[in-house]
């Protein structure tokens, strides 16, 4: 199969690996012009996982046209903020016969969609909704390209779409489930990263194992209260997409929303921690859209709440904790 993948990020560039090691024809997409010379030239990105050397069978872009030119599948990581205006730009040059997968996790401001929505809606009219998908659950990019132990769902619009998925990322080290619950495991995706800036916060702050606990127990709660008003299946986010990408973005070195909460509860501002950073923290900006969502809706979303805070309002991190446990005292499984 010919795929594009759309962005040269670090799990752009570890996915292209994946694809590439199953003999997949790779085009890869990157603004810079520095990172497709090193990927062309040297089979490294000079930006991205640059310890690890490419497949062959990996060519990059800089003209999105000639990316996915003949393409049978477009794989878009972007960031959530990014994909509406790059979709928009491929869709001139497709054929309206590609499958379209994405693996960005996040809920777009002001529209609140999730990252399939958005394609959804961009690309009506070319791309059929039935040959949409999602790819996602707990892979940080880092590990994914060497090959370690990794699972992961595939999800789409139509179940033969989604088996399309599994059989194209599929091996030995890259193993794919099923579930069709698209709606559940983005909004899984989405939501882990504000738990994960928030458990940072816990562990830059000091504040202990069973903080940490009681904030992923009671964040995967929140996950599943958002789920539900929206449709989705509770069950989703007691798999992979739920729980499962919840717990190594909780926990992890790897992860960038922890490293953002980490440095807030050791003092810093946002501004000092994001102009800092090459990668982009989904969760920050999630944060202020689920924020908007649980205010439109009327539903309680507390951890969130006080994310955004500490975030956008200025609060103490410390206060924002006290905030949370002095609230008043109610049933543990209450939805």
């Amino acid at each position: 199969m010919r795929i594009s993948v759309i962005g040269a990020g670090s799990f752009g560039t570890a996915l292209a690996s994946v694809l590439a090691g199953k003999k997949h024809d790779v085009s890869i997409w990157a603004r810079e012009k520095e990172v497709i010379e090193g990927i062309n030239k040297n089979n490294r990105n000079p930006s991205y996982l640059s310890d690890v050397t490419l497949p062959d069978n990996i060519k990059g872009f800089v003209d999105l046209k000639k990316c996915v030119e003949n393409c049978e599948m477009i794989l878009f990581s972007t960031p959530t903020h990014a994909l509406r205006e790059v979709a928009s730009k491929i869709k001139p040059s497709l054929s309206g016969d590609e499958y379209i997968v994405t693996v960005s996790k996040g809920i777009e401001e002001n529209t609140l969609l999730t990252p399939s929505q958005i394609l959804v809606n961009v690309l009506k009219g070319t791309i059929l909704e039935d040959q949409i998908g999602v790819l996602t659950g707990p892979s940080h990019a880092e590990e994914v390209i060497k090959n370690k132990p990794t699972t992961v769902v595939a999800s789409a619009y139509s179940k033969r779409v989604s088996r399309i998925i599994q059989e194209t990322f599929m091996t030995p080290y890259f193993r794919v489930y099923l579930n069709q619950d698209i709606l559940g495991a983005e909004i899984g995706g989405a939501l882990k990263n504000i738990m994960a800036i928030a458990a940072g916060i816990i562990d830059g702050a000091e504040l202990g194992d069973n903080a940490k606990a009681a904030l992923m127990t009671r964040g995967l709660h929140e996950m599943k209260r958002m789920g539900c008003v929206m449709g989705a299946s509770q069950d989703t986010f007691s798999g992979l997409t739920g729980m499962g990408d919840l717990i190594v973005t909780c926990t992890s070195t790897h992860s960038r929303n922890r490293f953002v909460g980490y440095n807030i509860g050791r003092g810093k501002t946002l501004d000092e921690i994001t102009s800092g950073m090459t990668m982009v923290a989904e969760g920050v900006k999630t944060a202020r859209s689920v924020h908007q969502w649980s205010a439109r809706n009327g539903i309680e979303m507390p951890i969130t709440e006080a994310v955004y805070k500490v975030l956008f309002k200025d609060m103490n991190p410390r206060d924002a904790v006290e905030e949370l446990m002095t609230r008043e005292a109610k049933d543990e499984i209450l939805i």
